[in-house]
């Protein structure tokens, strides 16, 4: 069992910045990838970023070049660099943990404001 939970969310501004955090606690040594998603409103949850276990990076079309996945050393907390937000950028954000099975957290709110 992995357990995670997501932190950081909240309301910023056009052209602002803003930090998520994932806290992964339980049997984690079986992850061998972590993603971030997001689910606008009204809309489908959709694919945001992917770190894999060798610290290999993936994202996003939308995401490009403003967002950026990382996780620290202990590979317990996954993050979310997001800079340079947009309206659209609105949703609950996701963290994931791939295993045999995946894990999700609950989820954290991130408005932008225009």
């Amino acid at each position: 069992q992995v357990q995670l939970v997501e932190s950081g969310g909240g309301l910023v501004q056009a052209g602002g910045s803003l930090t998520l955090s994932c806290a992964a606690s339980g049997d984690i040594s079986g992850v061998h990838a972590m993603n971030w998603f997001r689910q606008p409103p009204g809309k489908q949850r959709e694919w945001v970023a992917t770190i894999s276990r060798s610290g290999g990076a993936s994202y996003a079309d939308s995401v490009k070049g403003r967002f950026t996945i990382s996780r620290d050393a202990a590979e317990t907390t996954l993050y979310l660099q997001m800079h340079s937000l947009i309206p659209e950028d609105t949703a609950v954000y996701y963290c994931r943990a791939m295993t045999w099975r995946d894990y999700w957290g609950q989820g954290t709110q991130v408005t932008v404001s225009s």
